[in-house]
């Protein structure tokens, strides 16, 4: 065989295997682009509709609590845990085991 023709052929094939690769690249970007985007398209804005309706919101009150409040609540939880103290020394107290006898 002709080296020259060797070298023809595969340039066909190369042209040939190139054609192949541009239409699948093309199906592959075409699939992308018309496959739907979740959420709000890129750039859209809410700007025109923000600078016509401008209602002010009520501030949100601050609760404030009063010292004897805050002096019954920590009394209470000043109690419960000392009852939680209370019932794990219960639990974790060594039974007393009556004395082997003689």
């Amino acid at each position: 065989m002709d080296v020259r023709k060797i070298v023809a052929e595969i340039d066909a094939k190369i042209a040939s295997l190139q054609q192949a690769r541009a239409v699948l690249v093309e199906l592959d970007e075409s699939a992308v682009i018309a496959k739907p985007r979740r959420g709000r398209p890129k750039g859209s804005t809410n700007a025109a509709k923000a600078a016509t309706v401008k209602v002010a919101k009520p501030a949100a009150r601050k609760r404030n609590l009063s010292p004897e409040g805050r002096k019954r609540i920590a009394d209470a939880m000043k109690r419960r845990w000392a009852e939680r103290r209370k019932a794990v020394k219960k639990e974790a107290a060594p039974k007393k085991e009556a004395a082997p006898k003689k």
